[in-house]
């Protein structure tokens, strides 16, 4: 994602809290890496949930500048190019709707693992390539439907099922340990009766924790 691009973005875009994950993530999450930073607004539910120390890597200015107010350390720069400056070992890596603006994501959470130590923990969350509206889109309308933010973000450059991150991590030396997803509200009965087939279609993105051996 080019920097141009995205400091054109709303604030509101660097800022979530990203509660549901955070509140999920196992204990004790130690010296904490958040790629993709934003503007640190995981900050508060990290520190609430023990984190030792957190590194943010943000490739915005205007964004790690607000990051850096709150965070121990922030590199300004691609990952591709902080995986360099980076000084773990850290416990909990976050790469939060992070892999799917990379040209080589696959390289990136290989890499990773180097600034780890055995047992950490890898949370991703990305878009899920098989939500039923991008479906439909493609299907009735014959258009992606790229828009400014969300779903289907303009700068996404990769697209990922649940067996395809799942696959990855694991060819990269992560071993999947939880797949979760946002909480379903009106579908939850559906979900129920198909045992969690209509998931597959009715997420808009997956959440996957692993960890590394």
């Amino acid at each position: 994602m080019t920097t141009e691009y995205s400091a054109a973005k709303d604030p509101a875009y660097y800022a979530n809290e990203r509660r549901d994950i955070v509140d999920a993530l196992p204990r004790p999450v130690g010296s904490v890496l958040d790629v993709g930073c934003g503007a640190g607004g995981l900050e508060r539910g990290l520190r609430e949930a023990g984190a030792t120390r957190i590194t943010g890597v943000e490739v915005v200015p205007s964004a790690a500048a607000q990051a850096r107010e709150r965070y121990d350390e922030v590199i300004e720069a691609p990952i591709e190019e902080a995986l360099t400056q980076l000084e773990g070992p850290f416990d909990t890596v976050l790469c939060l709707d992070v892999l799917e603006h990379l040209v080589d994501p696959e390289s990136v959470v290989r890499e990773l693992r180097r600034v780890t130590r055995p047992g950490s923990r890898l949370q991703v969350s990305l878009p899920n390539a098989r939500q039923i509206g991008l479906v439909y889109d493609l299907m009735v309308r014959g258009t992606f439907g790229y828009t400014e933010w969300g779903h289907r973000d303009s700068t996404h450059l990769r697209w990922f099922t649940k067996r395809d991150i799942v696959e990855l991590l694991e060819r990269c030396g992560w071993h999947v340990k939880r797949v979760s997803h946002p909480e379903l509200h009106r579908a939850r009965t559906l979900d129920r009766l198909t045992r969690g087939w209509t998931t597959n279609f009715l997420v808009g993105q997956w959440y996957v924790l692993s960890e590394r051996d």
